[in-house]
């Protein structure tokens, strides 16, 4: 009986998936890895928190990036992701002065949601053949987050397109 319980828990844990949520109490459907409070399907919310993309001193190469890395590159202070074999803009020259500087050492191999593991490198795995990161929603981020900090990110309910910030302005992609 011991060794039947101790399959089956094994079985359950081994097929399960996460799925987070932050900011609330439940998924709105079964088809994101995570979401956050304010996510709605009208460009009706009062959210003003979006995501922060780490900031790093110098670009990997092609050789150690991995496809859909989000990044804020402190020395060209631009926010930028990795595709195909190339890292590409998604705003124009921002600003640093408003980053914290962080100490210490990075130990560890990251954080992986939606998988026991994952070839991919990073900070935060997005690791799913059929669910995503859905992410914040904020409506006119332009307009309502007050003191967005460089590499923020999130999705403009009004424009229906992901926005960034550079630490200067804030730049949409569709």
């Amino acid at each position: 009986m011991k060794k039947t319980l101790i399959l089956a828990i094994t079985a359950f844990f081994s097929i399960a998936n996460a799925q987070v949520v932050i900011g609330k109490t439940e998924l709105s459907g079964i088809g994101s890895l995570m979401e956050f409070a304010g996510n709605t399907a009208t460009n009706d919310t009062s959210n003003t928190k979006g995501i922060i993309l780490p900031a790093v001193n110098t670009v990997l190469s092609p050789a150690n990036s991995q496809n859909g890395t989000f990044i804020f590159d402190k020395q060209s202070s631009k926010t930028k992701f990795y595709e195909n074999g190339t890292w590409k803009d998604m705003s124009d020259e921002g600003s640093v002065a408003a980053l914290v500087p962080a100490s210490g050492n990075e130990v560890g191999n990251g954080v992986i949601i939606g998988s026991a593991s994952s070839v991919a490198k990073g900070v935060l795995i997005f690791e799913s053949s059929n669910k995503a990161l859905v992410l914040p929603h904020i409506k006119n981020p332009h307009e309502s987050v007050l003191s967005p900090y460089p590499g923020m990110m999130c999705y403009d309910t009004v424009s229906n397109s992901i926005a960034v910030f550079d630490g200067l302005n804030w730049s949409y992609w569709k």
